[in-house]
């Protein structure tokens, strides 16, 4: 996949605690993204991410709306400029 386009977001709000990872590893896997999620101290969560525009699009909104018992108040998000290689998308700590 040549148009490969990649993302940092970290998210913040009620998303630790609640499978947010969990949902977010099974969603980029529905989905077709390649990358990782993990827990950062200060209780937001960051996901880097590798898929063409529009899957990490939809991602994007699938990460916004969350997981039951999930509050996405913000989103922050991040172009990278070097595409990562990532064959799958994992949870990392």
């Amino acid at each position: 996949m040549a148009d490969l386009e990649a993302r940092r977001w970290i998210v913040f709000g009620r998303v630790q605690g609640i499978g947010y990872r969990q949902f977010a590893r099974q969603t980029a896997k529905a989905i077709g993204v390649r990358g990782w999620v993990r827990n950062l101290p200060e209780g937001a969560v960051e996901v880097q991410a590798a898929a063409p525009a529009g899957a990490l699009e939809r991602f994007k909104d699938e990460l916004r709306r969350g997981p039951r018992g999930a509050r996405v108040e913000d989103i922050d998000e991040e172009v990278l400029v070097q595409v990562p290689q990532w064959q799958s998308f994992n949870i990392v700590f």
